[in-house]
């Protein structure tokens, strides 16, 4: 049994300290009760994609380009030859 605070009794849920935000300085900033709206969840994962979908591409030109004997791409290309012509 899980003792987060959905399954704790209300009693104690009351008792809990409240969620405080701090600013850069440290002051106590009041926490804002508007939830995140779609469009900014949206462009939060957009985001992610975008950051992600970079480093995919970093790494794969710094294996390409900087360490050429080590990685090639030869098997791949065969590989999906074989797999087309099996189509």
């Amino acid at each position: 049994m899980g003792c987060g605070p959905k399954t704790q009794p209300p009693e104690i849920q009351q008792r809990s300290m409240s969620k405080r935000d701090f600013d850069p300085f440290g002051e106590p900033v009041p926490a804002s009760e508007t939830p995140a709206t779609n469009g900014s969840e949206r462009l939060k994962l957009v985001g992610n994609g975008i950051f992600w979908l970079l480093v995919a591409g970093i790494v794969l030109a710094r294996a390409l380009y900087f360490q050429p004997p080590v990685f090639t791409l030869e098997p791949v290309a065969v590989w999906m030859q074989t797999v087309l012509a099996a189509l």
